[in-house]
């Protein structure tokens, strides 16, 4: 099966790290580009690349404000991000107390072996 073109889809669009960085920090508030260049320590035609990509597939919205470009994230795009790997949610959740649970039971163990030497 062929891959999604990244522009066309957002899971494609996201699979890049610098476009997850860019995207959490445009999480905070509207920016411009060169905001994001300094603040992310990356090179003006690659961010702008970036977010040409995050545009397209609606991850990233822009606004006019007289000469800047103000960017900002698309919650409404990336509630299908959210809501597929809050499936996966529920198994790490899992996993965790699982790991919580050994963790207990090896100090129990712990405890009473201690409490089993003190006594003899």
């Amino acid at each position: 099966m062929a891959r999604a073109a990244t522009t066309s889809d957002p899971f494609n669009a996201v699979a890049e790290p610098r476009r997850r960085e860019i995207l959490e920090y445009l999480a905070e508030s509207e920016r411009e580009v060169g905001q994001i260049v300094v603040a992310l320590r990356l090179e003006q035609p690659s961010v702008s690349k970036h977010l040409r990509v995050l545009r397209e597939v609606g991850l990233v919205r822009v606004r006019r404000n007289g000469r800047h470009m103000l960017y900002r994230t698309n919650p409404q795009a990336i509630r299908p991000l959210h809501e597929w790997t809050q499936t996966f949610e529920k198994l790490w959740t899992h996993q965790l107390n699982r790991i919580k649970e050994r963790a207990e039971q090896k100090e129990l163990e712990k405890l009473y072996s201690k409490e089993e030497k003190e006594k003899q």
